[in-house]
């Protein structure tokens, strides 16, 4: 069977189904938590960026972004680049309500937003107004994978389990995951149609961020996760949660997981992670901020970064992210 999702040596995303697209958007159970404004105070307008930095984490804390973001703000302030960085959540409908709020913040280059493949998929599903072309991109940081997670006490031992249970009856299945049109909501669509099952009946619960969804694994309000895997990490070494697939085409080092590829599942999918800043700074404050960034991505404590989260390495800065983001967000509105 030919794989439903495939990347090229960019890690750009080259197939995907318009038709998965609108079933899972359509089956979803939408879930939106924590809604949360971007407090005017944080503002640095008059600031140089290499004085004062805030991320917007587009997600609830516990989440894959606004892990991202809190691992560049302790890696810029350890490797002395930029010593003051702040980190703020604005979570709901896959990012895009931060999206839609960082936008209007004006052209300010010390506030930036982090954001990534899970953000392409909701700017569609949502009908979001605004989209990353209305951004300034700046990084591609890293790559990580998706994992298929269950709690300890869960009857599926092993992926084959989870999709016998899950052929019988699709819908009594509840999935939990990010927001829909989302990396995880992708995914679990994309493992449904492989298992021959019709993504229009997956009952998928979609959450603000990765610790919500580690909350509703826990308290047995969903039967399965599925999300970045360093979300999970802790509490699956800890033995209070099993990981049963990872999205990645082949072995993680670090990640003692099979892939979906290795149990019969031919699906794979990279999640990036990249900083973008407003709208309308200058060419001059670009570069600045893309020269921190390449800065920070050669520190030492940067590569702990990447070793700790089993991140894969995927640095693109300015121009060459702005064409990744756009072949990228051209591939989802097809």
């Amino acid at each position: 069977m030919s794989a439903l999702w495939t990347v090229n040596h960019k890690g750009v995303i080259v197939t995907a189904k318009r038709k998965l697209m609108g079933a899972v958007g359509i089956a979803a159970t939408m879930v939106l938590v924590g809604v949360a404004a971007f407090d005017a105070s944080q503002s640095t307008t008059g600031t140089d960026p290499s004085t004062k930095l805030t991320f917007m984490s587009p997600s609830a804390p516990g989440g894959g972004w606004d892990l991202a973001a809190r691992e560049s703000q302790q890696a810029l302030r350890a490797g002395g680049i930029v010593n003051n960085v702040q980190v703020v959540n604005v979570p709901g409908a896959g990012g895009t309500i931060g999206l839609s709020q960082f936008v209007g913040l004006g052209a300010d280059p010390t506030n930036l937003m982090m954001t990534g493949t899970v953000m392409m998929g909701a700017i569609n599903v949502n009908k979001s107004t605004v989209d990353l072309s209305d951004t300034t991109p700046i990084a591609r940081l890293a790559e990580d994978y998706e994992v298929f997670i269950v709690p300890a006490n869960s009857p599926y031992e092993t992926l084959d389990d989870f999709i016998a249970d899950w052929k019988q009856n699709p819908h009594s299945v509840a999935i939990g995951g990010g927001g829909v049109g989302g990396t995880d909501h992708l995914l679990a669509g994309l493992v449904a149609e492989e298992a021959g099952i019709d993504p229009g009946d997956i009952n998928y619960v979609s959450y603000a961020g990765g610790g919500e969804v580690l909350t509703s694994l826990l308290s047995n309000t969903v039967a399965i996760g599925v999300s970045g895997y360093n979300e999970f990490s802790d509490q699956i070494e800890a033995g209070n949660l099993r990981a049963l697939a990872v999205s990645a085409e082949e072995p993680i080092d670090g990640i003692d997981v099979p892939t979906l590829i290795d149990q019969g599942v031919d699906v794979h999918l990279p999640n990036w992670r990249g900083i973008v800043a407003p709208p309308g700074i200058t060419d001059a404050e670009r570069d600045q901020l893309v020269a921190i960034f390449e800065e920070m991505a050669a520190t030492p404590e940067w590569q702990d970064t990447l070793e700790r989260n089993s991140w894969e390495p995927a640095l693109l800065t300015g121009a060459d992210f702005a064409a990744f983001i756009e072949e990228d967000q051209a591939r989802g509105d097809q």
